[in-house]
């Protein structure tokens, strides 16, 4: 018989790439829950956007209405709501009242946003 024994194979010799196939998997669950977040995640940044931009187109449309700022008051709106980052979708004037509608785009979704300003407790 032969003396020279056959080397016994190790308890780990089945589990050789294991490492890589589990990195692997962790990178690509990494990017999928990236790829799922990433446009949600601006999807409400942009209606922030929106909302904020029409605050701020509102409030401005309001003073020019009561006069505390000269302007047109849809123009001012507009101009305002451009300023951060929005288009001015409507602008309705109602006595002291400003109501306007703005739009933001996001991943190739418009988001619309409205808003009202004037004196508390004024209903047209």
């Amino acid at each position: 018989m032969n003396s020279a024994a056959a080397p016994e194979p190790s308890a780990t010799s089945g589990e050789r790439g294991a490492a890589s196939v589990l990195a692997l998997g962790i990178v690509g669950a990494t990017v999928a829950l990236a790829v799922t977040v990433v446009p949600i995640t601006a999807a409400f940044a942009a209606s922030q956007r929106a909302a904020g931009a029409a605050d701020a187109a509102a409030l401005a449309a309001a003073d020019a209405l009561s006069g505390a700022v000269a302007g047109v008051p849809c123009e001012l709106a507009g101009r305002t709501a451009e300023r951060n980052g929005a288009a001015l979708a409507s602008c309705e004037l109602g006595g002291p009242v400003a109501s306007v509608t703005v739009t933001v785009s996001s991943f190739a979704v418009e988001l619309r946003a409205t808003a009202r300003a004037g004196p508390p407790g004024w209903d047209p």
